[in-house]
């Protein structure tokens, strides 16, 4: 096991032990809102509708958003397939990788609704199918914002990923780290 999967395999069994113990409320802090009320204009978005077709407008009015102190960065929980978004992150991160993180939620609600596993972990992160077809959706509108792989490269980074498989998930992705 990578050091890698060893973080990202104890913060899933964190998340589950707060689960049992009913303290799962820590991480689905407070009331679940309306996602285009958020996200206004989503339903339109070319990147969006790609990933959900004609069921885009479907999809998105029933999409619930939660949003959380605890975690990184957003996610999509596994149980109810809500958006779940850390606040400090929304009000403090880089708006053009928040929107590229809404674009990779949001094809794993799609992969929620399709009744898909989002944490297979039979797979390495860099290597789950699920998380590279959210990263592919996500490189596809980097690219049509006009962003260079350099640029790219720091979006994929982060700080469960060891390089050996950034490299490994930007070359699955045709990005030049």
């Amino acid at each position: 096991m990578s050091e890698t999967d060893w973080r990202e395999t104890l913060l899933l069994r964190l998340f589950l032990l707060a689960q049992i113990l009913h303290l799962d409320r820590l991480v689905r802090f407070g009331t679940a809102y309306p996602f285009l009320d958020f996200f206004k204009g989503f339903e339109k978005n070319d990147a969006v509708r790609q990933i959900f077709g004609n069921r885009t407008d479907e999809v998105l009015h029933r999409l619930k958003v939660r949003f959380t102190w605890v975690g990184g960065y957003m996610w999509v929980d596994g149980r109810d397939g809500y958006l779940t978004i850390n606040s400090r992150y929304l009000n403090g991160g880089d708006r053009v990788d928040i929107y590229l993180d809404v674009i990779h939620e949001l094809v794993h609600v799609r992969q929620f609704t399709d009744g898909r596993q989002l944490f297979d972990n039979r797979f390495r992160y860099s290597e789950r199918p699920t998380e590279v077809e959210a990263y592919r959706h996500a490189v596809k509108e980097a690219r049509r914002l006009g962003l260079r792989d350099e640029r790219i490269c720091e979006y994929l980074k982060t700080e469960w990923m060891s390089e050996r498989d950034l490299r490994q998930l930007a070359t699955a992705l045709g990005v030049r780290c």
